[in-house]
């Protein structure tokens, strides 16, 4: 299958949802928490946390993540990836982004905790057992 047309079934799953689970390692356990995030064209993911939160510590020693979209009639996204603290002019863009989805996030923008990662894909895949039969996309990077 042409790399636009499974792109653009991972686009439609992503632009159906606004909440994903977010796995992250801890030094002995694994974490996953429920975050509101926002996506771009490439396939990047972009989520807010606050330095508190052990979701930030365990990216900071292990930037390796994990994610699932959807869940819904039966067709998800599983993600896993890179994630890296944005900074300078990098941040004001992505975090817009994401501001754009989440208008209401705006008034954490005052906490001194709250901080911005993006993360870049390393595989996808894309399942719909919806159809039958079910239909499975994979991609690599």
């Amino acid at each position: 299958m042409e790399f636009d047309i499974k792109k653009r079934k991972i686009l439609e799953v992503m632009d159906a949802h606004k909440l994903a689970v977010v796995s992250t390692v801890a030094f002995d356990k694994p974490e996953a928490a429920l975050i509101g995030f926002k996506h771009t064209e490439d396939l990047e993911l972009i989520f807010g946390t606050f330095t508190s939160f052990r979701k930030y510590n365990n990216i900071k020693n292990n930037p390796h993540v994990a994610f699932v979209i959807g869940w819904q009639d039966s067709v998800t996204v599983q993600y896993e990836g890179l994630a890296e603290e944005l900074r300078g002019a990098e941040l004001e863009d992505y975090k817009e982004k994401y501001l754009d989805k989440f208008p209401s996030a705006r008034k954490y923008l005052t906490n001194s905790e709250e901080r911005f990662f993006k993360v870049t894909p390393a595989w996808i895949r894309y399942t719909s057992l919806a159809v039958q039969p079910e239909e499975v996309i994979e991609i690599k990077f």
